[in-house]
This record gives C-alpha cells, structure tokens and sequence, in this order.
C-alpha cells in the first residue's frame, strides 16, 4: 500500500478541501524530487476506488508522459491506467485513469468521454499559446460533465517567462497547497545544495532580451569563447574531484560540443552529449550509463560528465546527480530552478549537491529557494540587468561609463563570454560560503564616501585582483575614531614594522613604496541573499624592512 510522507498527506488534504470548499481549480506546489507523483496517485486511486470517478492526467510532452505512466503503475500498481498519445503510439479510451498529451486530445474529448478530474502534470510548461489546447478541451469536456475539476501540479507555480500560471481567468486559479525546498532539505527529503568557486558574474549586458529571454543565438555566441570554456572546464574537473555523476547545461549545440571536447583533450574525459536531435537509442544508452544502470545482466561503462542541450530539465530523473553545471545564462527564474532542481533528489552516498554557477544566475534570480520574480512586461522591454561596479561593488545601470558611487571608470567594453569561475554565491537563502584565492595583484587608493562634506574622514581602500576580473575590497578606517581606528591599527601593524599613519593619503603613499607586506591569499565569504561579500582574513607574507623616512633618512637623499 502506499504510504504518502506527511507533506504529501497534507498536499492530497488540501486538494480535497478545496475542491469542496471552492469552485475555483487547485495548484499543488512540490519541489523537484519532492515527489508529486505519489500524491497525483493517492488522488486517482481515492478517486476511482472510494467515488467511482474517472481521472485524467494531462503532460505537455512525451517524456512525462512516459515517466507518468511508469510511477503511477509503479506506486499504484492497482490503479486501471491508460495511454492516449499519438508520440506513444497508443489510443487508450475505456480505462479509469488515463494519461494523455493534450496535443493528441484536445479536440477528442467526446471519443475519450466523461471525466470527474483532470490532473496537468507540470502545469508550469503550458506556454501563453498552448492555453488555447488546454482552454478547448475542458470547455468539451464540461458538455460532457460541468462538474469536472482541474488540478494542477509543478514545482514552479510559474511559466519559465516568469508569468504566474494561477490567475482568476486562468483554467487554474489558485494555490491551495505549496512546501518549500529549505524546509524539504531540513527535513531530510531533498538533497542539500552547495556552491563554491570564484564569484565573476558573466557579462550579459550587450546580450539583447527578446519575449523575457536572451536571444539564444546571442547566447551561444557569447559563451562559445576558447579561452573561458578552457578556464571553465579546468575548474569543473577539479572542483567535481570527490563527484559521482556530473550534468552540465550548455548554451547551444555547438558550445557543448565544445566543452566535450576539451574535456577530452585538456582532460582525458569522456563527456556525453544530448540534444534535440540526438537519436533515441544513442540518448538512451547514454542516460542510461550516466544513471548507472546495467544492461541486462551486464554492467555498463560508467559515465561521470553528461553535457546536454534544453533536453534534461523538466522531467529528467537521475537521484545520483551530485553536481550541476550552469554554463549558461538565463532570465527565466523558472529554467533556472528546473536545471538546479537536477540535483535535489536523495540518492544513497550523496551527501549533498554541488552547483557551479557560470552565468551569473544565483546573483540574478536569488537563492533557489528565495526566487526574485521580474514581471514580464520590463523583461520584454530588453533592459539589461545591472552591472557591479568592480571597485566598491555598487549595482548600477550598465549604461554608466563611471561609477556614480566612487567614480571607478570602467575600462572600454570587452566582451565577457562566460565566467571563467563559477559563481560563489550560495544557491540557497543564508548559506554562506567561504573560499580561498591567491592574490594576483593588489592597489591601494584613497576613498571619500560619496556626498560627504570635506571634514569628513577618508578610508584606505585595498583592491585584491583574484581573477581575471574578480576584485574584493576592504576599506580601513585609519582617519576614523574608536573601534574603526582601533581595527585599522591592528590592520598595519599585522603588514608593516612603520609607525601606524594618521591620514588615508599617507597609508595609500607608503603601501606604494613597499611599506606593507604582500598579502598572499585571502579568504572571501559570500552569504546568498546578500549583495556583498567580505574579506574574513588573510595569509601575509614578510613584513618589509622600516620604510626610510621613519628611519630618520629623506627619501630624496638615498642615491638609488
């Protein structure tokens, strides 16, 4: 018998008590991996077995479909089902519970006859255009029987355009029951996620936004540069060290071609690569190899890394995914919950998820579990998001040639493709992160805060290069009073033998000359939900030799 967990329980209560309660038609809301499908069961076997009703269970496309069929039989092996679906071959009509593409039966439903519920499997893939398919068949399908209702499941209860799927004139109507992922992953339900690696955002300012996406040619285009898919790939084999089963998302067919292809030949790995037009048996053998399944009696070349192109997000199962590659950038929120949400299910040795963010989608959508929901209409407007300024870390209009909070003046643009490190910011709301860079290069300025009046006191600012383009600041307070001077002073004594100076100027003129010593490696920590992250400590090398001046000796009186 089919036992539901307590929040599947409360999901199948909620849905009777609306459906009493209210004339309007129910969304359930469960995580990817959260399992909808013993709650979408328990719903069709209370319908058909305890009030002799009939169900049908609508999909968008022909892979949920198949996967449907499949768990119900599975988790409800006494339940009558049924199949009604041209890409299946197969025209099921007399069984209890049918599962049907709304394709093959939009206008068929006097041949499929009456049903008492209607349940839409991933109700967020119904695009604005397919509406009408939808629209049609339940107008039919109320001739038949005005009482029939509709409900509806998804893990995202919105388009991947990020337009709201319950709305009063919409065919579903209302939320009546919704579990988040953070309290799934507290629970024990759903596998932790972790993120890690340099925080450089991909530069999608120049990529122009067509119907609430980027254009995906501009995309592929973008990201298919050698040199960072070469930097990209060399951080996801050593960050996927301790990784058993490794899906990355690319930007086009060409660009993750590309990525198996230097991880062959940089790295000596094999890479499996499916998209749209990848034939069946070939994708299913490499599915089936990357899941770790056997042939027959005969097991089956294992394969870590699988490459894909828009084919394995909504309705791909592989609970063994313990690493997510986001190698490419996207505006929908949805999307991006759908390719993150690879990697939530438990899988038995899997500790946690890891996800490598290279296109900036943790810092433009939020934590997975905390989406930022844009409304369609800017989307549609083409307005790019914002660019960070590299000195003071402002967000501001990509349109400024200067920062307007410190006066940083950004270098002509250069086109970034990708990140060539996968973005630090924590995938989930709180979580902080904390990583190690070796210091590349190191200025030091002087820093009034902005609308300040001339007394006002001055900061050092220190600028750490960690990357290719990936700055972190600190700013010490030397000018300041109490607890911030007591800081700066215990911040030059760490770096410098020299006497602690009393103005940001002076700081700035003596680190020029070599009067601190040079910081090695610093550790940054990124806290997701937070704009900022901060500088928690570093690794020195020697403190120099006491600068000449403090040692009673003018520096213009020294013959070298």
């Amino acid at each position: 018998m089919l036992t539901l967990r307590p929040y599947q329980q409360l999901a199948v209560d909620a849905v009777y008590h609306h459906l009493r309660e209210h004339d309007t038609n129910p969304v359930v809301v469960i995580p990817t991996g959260g399992g909808k499908t013993p709650v979408m069961a328990t719903i069709c076997r209370d319908a058909v077995q305890q009030w002799n009703g009939r169900v049908l269970v609508l999909a968008h496309v022909k892979e949920l479909l198949q996967q449907s069929v499949d768990k119900l039989r599975q988790v409800c092996p006494d339940l009558p089902v049924g199949v009604y679906s041209a890409g299946l071959k197969r025209r099921d009509t007399e069984h209890s519970v049918i599962v049907a593409g709304i394709q093959s039966v939009y206008k068929r439903a006097c041949e499929l006859d009456a049903f008492d519920l209607v349940l839409v499997d991933e109700c967020h893939l119904i695009p604005a255009d397919g509406e009408g398919m939808y629209r049609q068949f339940l107008a039919d399908a109320r001739i038949i029987n005005p009482h029939v209702r509709v409900v509806g499941f998804t893990a995202t209860p919105f388009r991947l355009d990020a337009g709201p799927i319950c709305r009063e004139d919409h065919f579903l109507n209302a939320v009546c029951y919704e579990v988040g992922v953070r309290q799934l992953i507290a629970d024990g339900f759903l596998s932790p996620l972790i993120s890690k690696a340099g925080l450089v955002k991909a530069d999608t300012s120049q990529l122009h936004v067509r119907a609430g996406e980027f254009v995906a040619s501009e995309v592929e285009q973008a990201m298919d540069d050698a040199q960072l898919v070469e930097a990209a790939c060399a951080e996801i084999v050593e960050a996927t060290r301790d990784r058993n089963a490794v899906l990355i998302f690319a930007s086009g067919v060409k660009h993750g071609q590309h990525v198996c292809r230097v991880l062959a030949e940089k790295h000596g790995i094999e890479c499996g690569f499916v998209c749209g037009e990848t034939p069946d048996a070939e994708r299913d053998e490499l599915l089936a190899r990357f899941r770790g399944e056997p042939d027959g009696l005969f097991p089956r070349a294992p394969l870590k890394f699988l490459c894909n192109v828009n084919v394995l997000t909504t309705g791909f199962d592989a609970p063994n995914v313990d690493g997510v590659v986001l190698l490419r950038p996207t505006l929908s929120p949805g999307l991006y919950y759908q390719m993150v949400g690879r990697g939530f299910r438990l899988f038995p040795g899997k500790a946690n998820c890891l996800v490598l963010d290279y296109g900036g989608n943790v810092l433009r959508h939020g934590p997975v579990d905390q989406l930022l929901l844009k409304d369609k209409a800017r989307l549609g407007e083409g307005e790019a998001p914002a660019k960070e300024c590299p000195q003071c870390r402002a967000l501001i209009a990509p349109a400024y040639s200067h920062c307007p909070q410190c006066g940083f003046e950004f270098p002509p643009l250069e086109r970034k493709k990708h990140d060539a490190q996968a973005s630090r910011a924590g995938v989930l709301a709180g979580q902080a992160t904390d990583t190690e860079f070796e210091v590349r290069d190191i200025t030091y300025s002087v820093h009034t805060k902005k609308d300040a009046d001339e007394s006002a006191p001055q900061t050092l600012r220190v600028d750490y290069r960690l990357g290719l383009d990936y700055w972190v600041s600190e700013w010490i307070c030397l000018e300041h009073t109490g607890w911030a001077r007591r800081k700066a002073e215990q911040w030059w004594k760490a770096r410098s033998p020299d006497p602690v100076p009393d103005s940001a100027q002076r700081a700035a003129d003596l680190a020029e000359a070599g009067a601190l010593a040079h910081t090695e490696f610093v550790t940054v920590r990124s806290v997701a939900g937070e704009k900022f992250e901060r500088i928690l400590h570093c690794k020195l090398g020697p403190k120099p030799e006491p600068c000449a001046v403090y040692a009673g000796v003018d520096l213009d009186d020294v013959p070298f």
